[in-house]
């Protein structure tokens, strides 16, 4: 996979690029990030990216002509990082996994020219909140898809994360087997793996009724 990250602070992504999965998939040759400044596509003498709001108002907008020439450069889906849009979920993430490329707009200041939203695919958010760009959302985003890429780690490592088939994750112990009176549960020392599977699938479903009960609507799991 191929993931582009369209962005005018291409430092925020060093450390992304430089350090744990990410790096393995790199040199493992799964994963190509390319980290694109769009301040390289402006045309005017000063290469500005942002302008005035037409009919006023405070801050400056992203404008459309640099960062559809950047586009234009790149293949594959096209994402936009805003709090306008869909919400994030594991569900996209594993759809997301799939693409052989993709491409992240990470905006900064008062926001977008409007007409950006209709040069991508898709607009996306990770929260009702706001942050300052969407450099963070976007490596966000970018995280969960690389774990998920077939290659990058174990298959067993995913299956049964948080949120995977609309359950939270189960409880999981290393050593020691007791600290200050708390113990690992005696079934999972057994070694009766039909047994422990019994125990962890129950264990996802009593942690996602208690803590999480709205993605159980519609679990064929649920009783």
């Amino acid at each position: 996979m191929k993931i582009n990250f369209l962005t005018l602070f291409p430092n925020y992504y060093k450390p992304f690029k430089e350090e744990s999965i990410t790096k393995r998939a790199i040199q493992k040759g799964i994963l190509e990030v390319n980290i694109v400044d769009f301040r390289k596509f402006a045309t005017n003498k000063h290469n500005k990216v942002d302008d005035i709001v037409y009919g006023g108002g405070k801050g400056m907008l992203l404008m459309i002509e640099p960062i559809d020439k950047a586009l234009k450069t790149m293949s594959g889906k096209k994402i936009l990082l805003s709090p306008q849009g869909n919400i994030f979920s594991q569900e996209k993430a594993l759809k997301f996994s799939k693409e052989k490329e993709l491409t992240f707009i990470a905006g900064h200041y008062e926001g977008f020219d409007e007409r950006i939203r209709k040069i991508i695919d898709e607009e996306i958010s990770i929260g009702d909140y706001v942050l300052t760009g969407g450099e963070i959302p976007s490596m966000v985003i970018a995280d969960a898809i690389v774990r998920l890429i077939p290659g990058v780690i174990q298959d067993e490592s995913h299956k049964n994360d948080s949120f995977q088939n609309n359950l939270l994750d189960f409880p999981q112990y290393t050593r020691p087997r007791e600290y200050k009176g708390m113990k690992v549960p005696k079934v999972l020392l057994n070694g009766n793996h039909i047994e422990i599977k019994k125990w962890r699938k129950q264990k996802q479903l009593e942690k996602t009724k208690l803590i999480r009960p709205d993605l159980l609507k519609g679990n064929k799991n649920e009783k």
